[in-house]
């Protein structure tokens, strides 16, 4: 497989501070390719030097290929409408609307509302097909999910999915662990201006561990336990919780976040 984006020594500063540190890294054709890290670790500089939105001091960016872009933040007149946008992106690029992706993206339901009118997850699907109206080569999808609900992320999951059964090459940028490993062929995590780790979300997993936070609500207290195991833990807390003759309210199961797997890295490099 060739490379449709490579990236190499690329740096950027505002004034003092650098952002950049000089990053590298390939993105190979077909590939969903994650660029994570905790807010202001420079993912959305980093894209937007890629994408030819934003100066960058340094290095050398090469992107082979039609982009389309996504970005994290955007936002149309408030009283246009759904379709309205779409025939002005279309007549921009100079080509026909996809009815088929207009229809998987739910966009001609909502097209007798004025944008103001949408919901969160109905705006974030509006701009994906903004995106996608010249057919691009390349999709760039920064923060995608941000603000939807379970269901609206699903949905636009199977979008991207989708994207890459058609041979579209995908880069997204997110915070959330979860969703990158259901959905990605390799993770570039960014930490303080570098890249600290690019690979696979197995590599990445063996490399960092695979954290969980247990949450457990009782009559009496509200208590969380970090665990690499969700089963032999449940089963230890539960056993111990019935034996106390205490009542569960509610148990919940989270990933363990993209800080902590940072602190398990440096930790573990440290070592």
């Amino acid at each position: 497989m060739r490379n449709v984006i490579q990236v190499c020594d690329l740096k950027k500063s505002y004034g003092s501070h650098m952002v950049l540190k000089g990053i590298d890294f390939q993105i190979e054709k077909g590939e969903i390719f994650a660029l994570l890290g905790v807010n202001g670790a420079g993912k959305t500089t980093a894209l937007e030097c890629i994408e030819g939105l934003r100066k960058y001091d340094s290095g050398a960016v090469a992107v082979n290929g039609k982009m389309g872009i996504q970005l994290q933040l955007s936002s149309l007149p408030a009283h246009i409408k759904p379709m309205e946008a779409v025939n002005l992106f279309a007549k921009w690029n100079k080509v026909k609307s996809d009815d088929t992706m207009l229809n998987a993206l739910g966009i001609k339901e909502m097209q007798r509302k004025q944008y103001i009118q949408l919901s969160t997850g109905q705006k974030r699907r509006l701009h994906l097909a903004l995106a996608l109206i010249s057919n691009p080569d390349v999709i760039f999808l920064d923060e995608p999910t941000a603000g939807l609900d379970v269901e609206g992320r699903l949905s636009l999951h199977e979008q991207i999915r989708k994207l890459k059964s058609h041979g579209k090459t995908i880069v997204l940028a997110s915070h959330d662990m979860a969703e990158v490993e259901t959905l990605c062929d390799r993770i570039a995590i960014l930490n303080n201006g570098k890249i600290v780790f690019c690979g696979t979300a197995l590599e990445l997993t063996d490399k960092a561990g695979r954290k969980y936070v247990i949450h457990i609500k009782t009559q009496q207290e509200d208590r969380e336990f970090e665990t690499d195991n969700i089963e032999d833990t449940l089963i230890s807390l539960l056993s111990e919780l019935k034996q106390k003759k205490i009542h569960v309210l509610d148990i919940k199961v989270d990933r363990g976040s993209l800080e902590r797997h940072f602190i398990e890295m440096a930790r573990r490099i440290e070592e």
